[in-house]
């Protein structure tokens, strides 16, 4: 992240291994936590309360917010829609397109920036990181330009001096991610990745496969429990 730590940043906070390390990472710089979650009806509700935890480790506020309404109206998504099936696999897989939510992070960020105009923050942030850029256009860096661009001129005048958008993880990976959450102590075992939402980490999914890799490759022990590790073992 280039530019002075900000004072006061409203977060995108999910639960999961992302938007986590960019919470303690921001806490170490020594903002002040503003913490939203999302209700969309996403299957994977249950990563809220990993994101509650996240928020109470740090001292931060944290806030969820019920978009279940607009969630119903967003079908054709693996993660709002239960008659598609969330696909096992790579994110590099084509068959990852269906776990796109329409719009989401605009949605989730122009909330936030109102936030922040209320609180007088002078950041907003998200999780977005370079593994995501092949499946959901809303995590690329020209959503980012676009989306800064957007909200500096939606809310002209209301904004703090010096506010910014900020994405710290944009051009990096999710194994990066994992070797700053590991330096900054951050508990990943409290932290929710898997889209299908069962008792645990379903260990093929998407998210999952992802997570795994990111340990593997950043040379960490893998604190997640999944189903699929404990059914090989048992045989």
């Amino acid at each position: 992240m280039t530019g002075p730590a900000p004072r006061t940043a409203v977060l995108i906070s999910s639960g999961g291994m992302d938007s986590a390390v960019a919470a303690y990472d921001l806490a170490d710089q020594g903002a002040a936590l503003i913490l939203l979650s999302f209700d969309y009806g996403q299957r994977h509700v249950k990563e809220l309360a990993y994101a509650s935890q996240i928020a109470g480790r740090l001292g931060a506020v944290h806030h969820t917010i019920d978009l279940r309404s607009v969630g119903v109206l967003l079908a054709g998504s693996a993660l709002t829609d239960t008659s598609v099936a969330v696909p096992d696999g790579h994110y590099s897989d084509a068959t990852m397109v269906s776990t796109v939510v329409p719009n989401r992070n605009a949605i989730m960020l122009n909330i936030a920036a109102a936030v922040a105009i209320s609180e007088k923050a002078d950041a907003i942030a998200f999780g977005a990181h370079a593994g995501d850029h092949s499946v959901y256009p809303d995590c690329r860096p020209l959503f980012f330009d676009k989306v800064t661009e957007s909200i500096t001129a939606g809310n002209e005048g209301l904004l703090v001096e010096g506010f910014r958008v900020l994405a710290p993880f944009l051009h990096l990976t999710k194994t990066d991610i994992a070797r700053r959450g590991a330096e900054l102590k951050v508990p990943f075992e409290e932290t929710w990745s898997c889209y299908k939402g069962g008792e645990l980490h379903c260990g093929v999914c998407g998210t999952c496969v992802e997570r795994r890799e990111a340990f593997a490759l950043a040379g960490l022990a893998d604190p997640t429990a999944y189903e699929t590790v404990s059914r090989e073992a048992s045989r």
